[in-house]
């Protein structure tokens, strides 16, 4: 197949993903970039997910092998598009190859560095910050491609001068401290760019206590706790002592609905995961309180109402509608002092934990990646769509769609079919090209 039918894919979460595989599996020659070393995205670092509570990496793992095998698909991981030159159907893109100070085309996977790899840090971006990592590592067990790659801010050699024990205990001589990053020049024909979401960052939310009061955490965290391939197995802990919490409070809407402070949308999400998240803590701590602050309650998806239902009449789950207005410590526990708006009286929470269901935002590449393929973004930051009822997908650049949480909030369900509905379009605009030819 001719390069003039080479579609460009950008961001390999669950968007890009079944994006590339409707595409490939229709013939196209397909090229999936991503700026992690590895696929799957956010969704790979999720537990379970609504409303069924299937394992997420059951649902996810069968579609991020079936993507690195797939004849029709390349994947260049460890990548970012920094530009997009020539006109729809013959397009030239620019990609930066970052380098992992690994030699892909040599590692094996076996993971002998990782394991004698003598430095541990807590900045673990995959974690959210929960566990720890060596300073050469891949981002899971499920990781795909299985390829390691070295944190050069933490690793002793780039610090020092000194270990190098990674590249002693590597038996196919991969490690390449040398490696550089390099440009590489491909001609596609379309592109969908899907680089999914970002958490609201909220250290600067000072009554929510985040960055100060360790033992609030993000809903991201959360995940990270209850997964079994997590930092603690699946174990939920307080970050601060390693305790199993007895109290834990979800608070809703955090950084959402709050167009005078933060974001004034809606995140979709956050109703669900925060119902989700206090019934696996009651499935893993069954005498533990779950108590739930919220705006207002929006289940719009099939079997979310049930779900909703069934979580507060047989896990017990404790909603307060209204706010929270402050979040602190007081010794070993977490005080959160709120008000309930229906009695209109204050309330008040002593916890051992707290979880923020953050507003999702666009990554923060999102804006020079817009300028860099010369499409736009909205007041939000989001890809500014063709139109919002009737074409979703397109952009004001044709032969540029976009698909997923990079447009606008969404769940898992509503992400795909967007990504399949990108693959659609993408296909329909290929054969107009080939018929004006």
């Amino acid at each position: 197949m001719g390069d003039q039918q080479k579609i460009l894919v950008i961001g390999a979460g669950i968007a890009g993903i079944t994006a590339s595989i409707d595409l490939a599996d229709a013939g196209h020659e397909v090229l999936l970039v991503d700026r992690l070393p590895s696929i799957g995205g956010r969704m790979l670092q999720l537990s379970e997910t609504f409303p069924t509570l299937d394992c997420a990496q059951c649902t996810l793992t069968p579609r991020t092998v079936e993507t690195g095998q797939h004849r029709n698909i390349r994947l260049l991981t460890y990548s970012e598009v920094l530009g997009l030159t020539g006109e729809p159907g013959d397009f030239t893109a620019t990609i930066r190859r970052k380098a992992g100070k690994v030699d892909w085309t040599k590692c094996t996977g076996c993971g002998a560095c990782q394991e004698k790899c003598p430095t541990r840090v807590k900045t673990n971006f995959f974690d959210r910050g929960v566990g720890m990592k060596k300073a050469i590592f891949s981002l899971s067990p499920q990781a795909i491609p299985n390829k390691p790659y070295i944190d050069v801010e933490n690793c002793r050699y780039f610090k020092f001068g000194k270990c190098r024990i990674c590249s002693k205990a590597c038996p196919v001589g991969a490690i390449d401290y040398e490696q550089e990053d390099r440009l590489v020049e491909e001609k596609v024909a379309a592109v969908i760019v899907a680089t999914g979401f970002e958490l609201y960052p909220i250290a600067a939310m000072g009554e929510y206590g985040y960055g100060t009061v360790p033992d609030v955490i993000d809903g991201l965290a959360m995940e990270r706790f209850c997964s079994a391939s997590g930092p603690t197995a699946g174990k939920v802990l307080r970050p601060s002592d390693g305790a199993e919490p007895k109290s834990v409070v979800f608070i809703q809407c955090v950084g959402s609905r709050d167009p005078e402070h933060h974001k004034p949308y809606c995140s979709r999400v956050c109703c669900m995961y925060s119902a989700k998240h206090a019934r696996l803590y009651k499935h893993k701590v069954h005498d533990g309180i779950a108590t739930l602050f919220y705006m207002d309650l929006r289940t719009t998806g099939k079997g979310y109402e049930e779900f909703l239902q069934q979580s507060t009449e047989e896990e017990g789950l404790i909603y307060v509608r209204g706010r929270v207005s402050k979040i602190f410590r007081d010794g070993d526990k977490v005080i959160v002092w709120g008000t309930d708006t229906l009695s209109g009286q204050p309330v008040e929470v002593e916890a051992d934990m707290v979880v923020l269901a953050t507003a999702l935002v666009p990554n923060p590449e999102q804006a020079a990646l817009a300028t860099a393929l010369g499409i736009e973004a909205d007041v939000n930051g989001f890809f500014q769509e063709g139109h919002y009822k009737v074409g979703s997908n397109e952009t004001v650049r044709p032969g540029v769609f976009v698909a997923g949480c990079c447009q606008g909030p969404r769940d898992i369900a509503d992400t795909v079919a967007h990504a399949s509905a990108a693959a659609s379009k993408v296909q329909v605009f290929l054969a107009q090209r080939r018929r004006a030819a």
